[in-house]
């Protein structure tokens, strides 16, 4: 069965607010890497992001709960609040299950970033569902 967790868009501060879960929450951040580790390539992707911005932070909750997140800086929008800009991420067992989750989730919605390996070595897409709901569909590559 699929796990479902939360991922949240910030606009330049990610990294501060993980600082913050940090403490609440008294568990440590286990994946924090910025935008200049990003190869080249996939950097076209994030135009809008400088060096020390957060591309991916991970905290764990719990054994199956994780809070993760990103600076997705979009000059266009004012607001700061986080809460406004998230993903739900379903990590699965399978690359077919990924698929089919995906494609599910696609239909009438839109592809933001169709299923294909990426560059930290996961299966992974990203889509909109028709009722306008950001989804993150990840398998592991490393776990087949």
């Amino acid at each position: 069965m699929a796990i479902v967790n939360t991922y949240l868009y910030f606009n330049g501060n990610c990294e501060k607010a993980f600082e913050f879960y940090k403490d609440v929450f008294k568990k440590e951040i286990t994946y924090m890497e910025r935008y200049k580790d990003v190869p080249e390539a996939a950097r076209q992707h994030f135009l809008n992001c400088k060096d020390e911005h957060i591309m991916h932070a991970t905290l764990p909750i719990s054994e199956e709960t994780f809070l993760m997140g990103a600076d997705v800086i979009d000059p266009n929008k004012k607001d700061q609040n986080a809460a406004a800009f998230f993903s739900l991420i379903v990590s699965t067992k399978s690359k077919e299950e990924a698929d089919s989750i995906f494609n599910a989730l696609s239909k009438d919605g839109s592809i933001k970033l169709p299923m294909e390996k990426q560059f930290w070595g996961s299966y992974y897409g990203i889509c909109m569902d028709k009722f306008g709901v950001n989804w993150k569909i990840s398998f592991a590559l490393e776990n087949n």
